[in-house]
């Protein structure tokens, strides 16, 4: 198969005032970002991770959809130089020729990034320049199952774990000592009761596989069984835990999930039903205890939405989740004491189907990517509230679906 080629487009070279960001964890390919679903953890010590120095530099990579049958009009994965004080987005690259590269993450050190191919069978690798940011072809390998749609790299980095949605399966491929991949090591097959919903749950759907803060666990909503699995993972291979799921809402639809380490709690963002579902987490047994469910959706809201994206921001006082239909980020104050959750708003987008979102590092911005109108779109986050307001200009990018910061080590 012939790489991908690399758009031949050079970065301009503009000075940048820099603020020193905070070092916090990568999750299940969300890169750089703050407490978002796999990042750091209950009873267990933060993991090191690339700081963004003065005079350093942020680069984004944001995944798309390509395909006719997605009804797509992405390009490949687009490579931004990010501005810190201004979230302006500077293209540099785009990597062409891939099938709906629709889901990344990158590795601790920011050397390396990987992508599903969705609807597909394999994932990919790519070397990322310290220098450039930009991205090398490494290699591909395929993952015994239909649609990956996300991954995970292990705190090791020896290891990454695949969600295949239509193949009902979890898969881990071992990670070579350069980023490469190399083959398909284990492959585990999800079952259980099917949710009600005729259309989407007439199949197991594994949506998501992020680590818990201490590495030793594996979460994986399962939107098709309306249930969260739980898998401990030792010596590169998952392993029922015990439970090993617990079970949403009949037709919630489970599909992504975010961590606040400190208070001891994790959220589940619900697809079907558009809501979220607050859990007590138990750092010993990786199950999940559940305390509260919120709508996403305001209640004057009558039109049919369906949730996508979760994250908990740095400070773990708010909680994001995203609204396809009623294309908006819904916003929760989390209770410091109990871990609940409070629903204050809901932003619009300014644009249609929000399938992914996410705040830089430093929590001050938060990027929503419509899908359907082709579109990243900055906002600048309110510290006192939570909500977000509009800033700068957005940035047309084609179907758009997943976005990962990196601040490459230098060798």
């Amino acid at each position: 198969m012939i790489p991908p080629t690399p758009d031949p487009i050079d970065p301009r070279h503009a000075r940048r005032r820099r603020r020193l960001l905070q070092s916090i964890l990568a999750g299940g390919g969300i890169g750089l970002l703050g407490r978002a679903a796999g990042a750091s953890g209950t009873a267990a010590a933060p993991l090191s991770h690339p700081t963004i120095s003065q005079g350093g530099q942020m680069f984004a990579y944001v995944g798309s959809r390509t395909t006719r049958e997605r009804n797509a009009r992405g390009d490949g994965i687009s490579v931004f130089r990010v501005g810190l004080d201004n979230a302006r987005l500077e293209l540099i690259q785009v990597v062409r020729d891939l099938v709906n590269p629709s889901f990344l993450a990158l590795d601790r050190a920011g050397r390396h990034l990987y992508t599903v191919h969705g609807d597909m069978s394999d994932i990919s690798a790519f070397r990322i320049d310290a220098a450039t940011g930009k991205l090398e072809f490494l290699n591909r390998q395929g993952t015994g199952g239909k649609n990956p749609v996300h991954l995970a790299l292990d705190p090791s980095g020896r290891h990454v774990v695949v969600s295949n949605h239509l193949g009902s399966s979890l898969a881990v491929l071992p990670v070579r000592p350069d980023g490469s991949l190399g083959e398909l090591e284990q492959l585990v097959t999800l079952d259980g009761p099917l949710g009600p919903h005729r259309i989407e749950q007439k199949l197991s759907k594994p949506h998501f596989n992020p680590f818990d803060p201490s590495g030793e666990f594996v979460l994986v909503p399962d939107k098709g069984l309306d249930r969260t699995f739980s898998f401990r993972f030792a010596g590169g291979r998952l392993a029922p835990a015990d439970p090993p799921f617990t079970v949403a809402r009949e037709g919630a639809g489970p599909r992504h999930l975010a961590f606040a380490p400190r208070l001891g709690m994790a959220y589940v963002v619900n697809e079907l039903d558009s809501t979220v579902t607050a859990y007590a987490w138990s750092a010993r047994t990786g199950g999940l205890t559940p305390r509260q469910i919120l709508s996403t959706l305001p209640d004057t809201f009558t039109g049919n939405s369906r949730a996508a994206g979760i994250q908990v921001d740095g400070d773990e006082r708010f909680l994001y989740a995203s609204n396809r239909g009623h294309d908006s980020i819904a916003v929760f104050r989390i209770d410091p004491a109990t871990g609940l959750l409070s629903f204050t708003g809901a932003d619009a987008t300014r644009g249609h189907t929000p399938r992914f979102f996410t705040l830089v590092p430093d929590g001050r911005f938060l990027f929503a990517l419509n899908e359907d109108s082709d579109s990243i779109v900055p906002f600048a986050v309110d510290r006192a509230s939570g909500r977000l307001q509009p800033v700068g200009d957005p940035v047309k990018a084609g179907s758009p679906v997943c976005m990962v910061f990196a601040a490459p080590a230098r060798s």
